[in-house]
């Protein structure tokens, strides 16, 4: 399995009302977007990420980018924070607030790489042992678990924030990974590497 098949399953929106509705207590409807760059990244396929609470479609949040790169033995995905999201809020829904992105715009993330598995069907990646992933937002550190498998039809995030003083899960997946089906696939959005 590639790093090119990888892109194209993760390439899409994605929602998960089913778990939503089971379990609102610890899930809540959300709609993701993973939408394929216009160019690549270090000379590899890279992917912004976004997502919106159901009832909020207008106010997506968690801006970022996610760039794939290594062989096909060895995939990781890098993630790097982009300098000014407030620029490119909602180019998960439209792609063209992407046309102004350049490489100079993003920050890479120390700690926010992942090592990816490939299985049968699907991939897993997840962190290095030891790895912290921190961020700054409105002005304070932060730090996120970073974590997730994607199969051709299904997007499972494992993402948490962490209070990086008590080291206490406060948002995402606490319980267990947000289990999203594509709605949407942006595969064919991807550029030539």
């Amino acid at each position: 399995m590639t790093q090119r098949l990888l892109a194209q399953w993760l390439a899409g929106e994605f929602h998960n009302p089913a778990q939503a509705l089971a379990d609102p207590t610890w899930y809540v409807h959300l709609r993701w977007w993973h939408r394929p760059l216009p160019f690549l990244l270090e000379g590899n396929l890279a992917l912004f990420a976004e997502q919106a609470n159901i009832l909020q479609l207008d106010q997506p949040y968690r801006q970022r980018v996610l760039m794939l790169q290594g062989t096909n033995d060895t995939i990781t995905v890098q993630y790097f924070a982009c300098q000014h999201p407030e620029q490119f809020r909602g180019a998960g829904a439209d792609p063209a607030r992407l046309g102004t992105l350049s490489p100079d715009q993003l920050q890479k993330l120390p700690g926010c790489l992942l090592r990816v598995q490939a299985q049968p069907s699907r991939f897993i990646a997840s962190p290095e042992l030891g790895c912290n992933c921190y961020f700054q937002y409105a002005g304070q550190r932060r730090q996120v678990v970073l974590g997730f498998e994607v199969s051709e039809r299904e997007f499972w995030s494992c993402d948490r924030g962490i209070d990086p003083e008590t080291g206490k899960s406060l948002w995402g997946a606490i319980m267990e990974p947000y289990q999203f089906t594509k709605v949407q696939d942006f595969g064919a959005d991807l550029p030539i590497a």
